[in-house]
């Protein structure tokens, strides 16, 4: 059978501002044509789990100051209430994953999902993330972790946050005591050090590659982003066809 050309499923994670928007901003204004030769990647259809955790601080805010009724996700200084839902964030990923299979049985013949969060060790890091992915994920999918250390992070979230679009996937920013709470520890390194390649997530073994960006290429754009990305994925698109 001939191996499909794109990407079925690529798991994009790192810290907060670690430039996996940038990086998806890169890939959207890349013509497909283009995108899927030097990528593999297809038509974009990006599940990323900040609109969902978006809704649920706005619906607080409307229930708690307009309605004058209880908070149902999270306290007044925007914390969860239940640390649960942080899977229930993923577990909705996957819903809407199955649901996109399910109602397209062509999905991955053209469209390459993009699957997209961030999980520091406060509320149990990737390693109890990954447990809440549907297996219908995890069998397609390849793992690209963007790597900036947390300094790094809190500046670039410093540098890209507008009050004004606080909802915006490319300038929304956490406060430095909540980014600092929820993301300074992760659990990346101790999670991968099992193996080179591949993550086990329980039964299945997921190729996973790590994208260097503690130079902030993906601010800098350009030949810098497009060199580094192209090798990159291709490096995930070979551990695939392995």
């Amino acid at each position: 059978m001939k191996r499909k050309s794109i990407f079925e499923v690529l798991i994009l994670i790192g810290r907060p501002a670690a430039g996996k928007s940038e990086i998806l901003d890169h890939l959207v204004k890349t013509g497909e044509g283009e995108r899927s030769e030097k990528y593999h990647i297809g038509q974009m259809d990006v599940i990323d789990d900040f609109p969902m955790l978006w809704t649920w601080f706005e619906e607080d805010d409307i229930l708690s100051k307009k309605l004058g009724e209880p908070r149902l996700y999270t306290d007044e200084a925007g914390y969860f209430i239940h640390p649960y839902l942080w899977d229930l964030l993923l577990e909705r990923i996957s819903l809407e994953y199955r649901k996109r299979i399910r109602d397209d049985v062509n999905y991955h013949a053209y469209t390459s999902s993009i699957i997209e969060f961030s999980r520091g060790s406060e509320h149990g890091g990737y390693s109890q993330a990954f447990k809440h992915l549907a297996p219908e994920i995890l069998e397609r999918a390849g793992v690209m972790y963007v790597q900036v250390s947390f300094a790094e992070s809190l500046r670039k979230n410093q540098q890209r946050f507008n009050p004004d679009r606080p909802d915006s996937i490319l300038e929304h920013g956490l406060e430095d005591e909540k980014i600092k709470r929820l993301y300074d520890d992760d659990d990346w390194g101790e999670l991968s050090s099992a193996d080179a390649k591949y993550l086990t997530i329980g039964e299945v073994q997921v190729p996973y590659v790590t994208f260097e960006n503690e130079d902030d290429v993906t601010t800098q754009g350009g030949f810098a982003l497009e060199s580094r990305l192209q090798e990159t994925l291709g490096q995930l698109w070979g551990l695939l066809g392995e």
